[in-house]
């Protein structure tokens, strides 16, 4: 029994160091796996093609009233009556205020009287002229004369109607300036009325830009205060000159919509697709290493990521154009750039 017991126990030894040595052989080959992967770098690459892309331009800016008076009076006086209050809507010609006119259609009145006179008068030299009993003076100044009291009367008349103030333009009163019975003289302001069945959308653009914008180019305009709706502009207006810091100054005509109505002084956000140069190298935006001043990628060759420095030229949504550095058909890594470094192994993943 003793001898079966030994034997048991050296068989138990002998399996037991054989497991051992098992477990430490795989541990010794995973590790050297490990090492072996460490090397490699699992990357993501984008297949180089010349492509046409659209640029898109966005900007910010603000709405303004395409039209915005202030109604002054044209004559001196008191307010007799007001016809206009905040938010009330006026038409072209509408009567805003009166002013006191008693003197003014007095002073008509007696235009009217002297011009009457004048007409008699000159009627009644032609007659006697044409009867050889009163001069060619006499005929002159009676014309003269008449003439004269024309003039007086289209001025009286004219006195009278700047004790009307009417809206020269439609649009919505936004301030009230006097009430009735206030005082004004000529040039004092009434009230004040803006026309925002259109807008002028105002942008200050740079130089490195500013050429991208034509008169009559039809921009995409939205707001925050409708998310899904796009409204349409018209460019009028770019400056041939800049501001003091090289902004040239655009504008936008766009008009209100009654469904969705904006406001004067609200920001809209401007967006502009224009072609960039067609047929072109375009790699995406993830793919640069360092800024666009000093711009590289890497380039997949011979399953080795290698540092390779471009030229960017323009760039639109996500991709960048590439004047030089890279060819067409280059695997250029755009994922797992973290780990890389110039002349790494790498092994690729997925192709874009």
């Amino acid at each position: 029994m003793k001898k079966k017991i030994v034997v048991i126990v050296c068989l138990l030894l002998v399996v037991l160091g054989a497991a051992k040595l098992i477990s430490n052989y795989k541990k010794i080959s995973e590790k050297k796996n490990v090492a072996s992967i460490s090397n490699v770098v699992c990357v993501d690459v984008f297949d180089v093609k010349k492509m046409d892309m659209d640029k898109a331009l966005s900007f910010v800016g603000t709405l303004n009233a395409y039209q915005q008076l202030d109604l002054a009076s044209e004559s001196q006086g008191r307010i007799t009556s007001l016809n206009c209050e905040v938010g009330q809507s006026k038409g072209r010609g509408s009567v805003i205020a009166t002013i006191d006119d008693k003197v003014k259609l007095l002073t008509v009145e007696t235009a009217k009287i002297n011009l009457n006179k004048a007409s008699k008068d000159l009627n009644r030299i032609e007659t006697l002229f044409k009867g050889n009993t009163s001069s060619q003076m006499e005929l002159d100044n009676a014309r003269t004369a008449y003439e004269a009291a024309v003039v007086q009367l289209q001025q009286a008349e004219k006195q009278l109607a700047y004790t009307r103030v009417t809206s020269s333009i439609n649009g919505i009163i936004v301030k009230k300036m006097v009430e009735v019975g206030s005082y004004v003289n000529v040039g004092n302001p009434i009230a004040s009325i803006v026309d925002v069945s259109k807008f002028r959308v105002k942008l200050n653009i740079s130089e490195v830009e500013v050429n991208e914008f034509k008169v009559g180019m039809i921009p995409e305009i939205t707001s925050s205060v409708y998310p899904d709706a796009v409204f349409h502009g018209k460019i009028t207006f770019v400056s041939p000159q800049s501001d003091e810091v090289h902004n040239y100054p655009v504008e936008i005509e766009m008009p209100n919509s009654s469904k969705t109505p904006l406001k004067a002084g609200m920001f809209v956000n401007v967006k502009m697709k224009t072609s960039l140069p067609a047929n072109s190298i375009y790699i995406p935006r993830e793919a640069l290493v360092g800024s666009i001043q000093d711009s590289k990628v890497y380039v997949v060759r011979n399953d080795k990521a290698m540092l390779q420095k471009i030229v960017v030229g323009q760039q639109s949504e996500g991709y960048l154009q590439v004047l030089s550095g890279i060819q067409e058909n280059d695997l250029v890594v755009v994922n797992g750039l973290v780990n890389l470094s110039d002349g790494k192994a790498v092994k690729i993943m997925n192709k874009k």
